[in-house]
């Protein structure tokens, strides 16, 4: 188990994050003056949907249960999983906003995506199915995507991002509270929304509102849901919700990859959970010297 996992289930970073897994929880982002709160007025409000790390799973991603004014994308749309062209349409005709996430700017660019040792052959070896399939014109919408969004609401500030503001876009968002604490306030923003980490989490930290909506295509929260969140009346809801795991773990079985990673990429759709590492094996001639 990676240890910011064991550190998330024991429970030190998920109390300082306020986490949710199940059900709807909802955190204040700003005032009804300052936000775009418009009930008073009698204006319509506005219901953003914000997703993240959907990874190729266009099965999750075209089951979300919502109707929605705008969809934010906080990165990751590809790799890990077998249908990254489908996603990438989906999101270039639907999303109003997204950013680039590593395994976004690792296909764009052909560069490591720079993960932890326990998804490396995962990445690397989904990463050259990914570049084989997708269009040019995919790679280069890829390439294009910023860094970094920011989005007024009416008087509030939003700021998209995937991982840590100050090293975009590789970072773990799963990090110590200390470092985003800094992140927060060197950030200045009324709503810091980031992606990777594949939890959802949420928390004011000064005057501004700290949140993850989670992963919609790999959850790695201990429950094989699509994880997101809903910004509306100046308040944030983490959902998640239940869709054919089974349909997209046929199709991973049908990628031509390794039978190990397919494999463990099955197991974490299933499970939402990383499997542990398995043993090295040791050939008897090795031990002889």
């Amino acid at each position: 188990m990676l240890r910011h996992e064991r550190l998330w289930r024991s429970g030190c970073l998920r109390r300082f994050f306020n986490v949710r897994t199940k059900g709807e929880a909802n955190f204040f982002a700003g005032s009804a003056e300052g936000g775009f709160n418009n009930r008073q007025s009698g204006k319509p409000t506005m219901k953003i949907v914000i997703i993240s790390d959907v990874h190729g799973n266009y099965e999750a991603l075209s089951h979300l249960p919502e109707d929605y004014d705008q969809l934010w994308v906080l990165g990751d749309l590809v790799n890990y999983g077998p249908q990254p062209g489908e996603v990438i349409s989906f999101v270039r005709n639907r999303a109003a906003y997204v950013v680039r996430g590593n395994h976004d700017h690792c296909v764009g660019f052909g560069e490591a995506p720079r993960c932890s040792p326990r998804f490396r052959e995962m990445a690397e070896t989904t990463r050259r199915y990914t570049e084989a399939i997708l269009s040019e014109g995919d790679k280069e919408y890829l390439r294009s995507l910023p860094l970094h969004v920011d989005v007024w609401i009416g008087k509030m500030r939003c700021r998209l991002c995937h991982a840590l503001p100050s090293d975009p876009p590789f970072a773990n968002s799963l990090c110590n509270v200390e470092q985003w604490e800094g992140e927060c306030r060197r950030v200045g923003v009324d709503v810091l929304l980031v992606g990777g980490g594949h939890m959802s989490f949420g928390r004011k930290v000064g005057s501004t509102l700290l949140a993850n909506p989670g992963s919609l295509g790999q959850p790695r929260s201990g429950e094989p849901v699509a994880s997101y969140a809903v910004l509306r009346d100046n308040k944030l809801s983490f959902r998640s919700f239940h869709y054919p795991v089974n349909l997209t773990a046929e199709k991973v079985r049908a990628m031509p990859i390794s039978a190990t990673v397919r494999s463990d990429l099955i197991a974490i759709l299933r499970t939402g959970s990383v499997p542990r590492e398995r043993p090295q094996s040791v050939s008897v001639g090795s031990l002889v010297r």
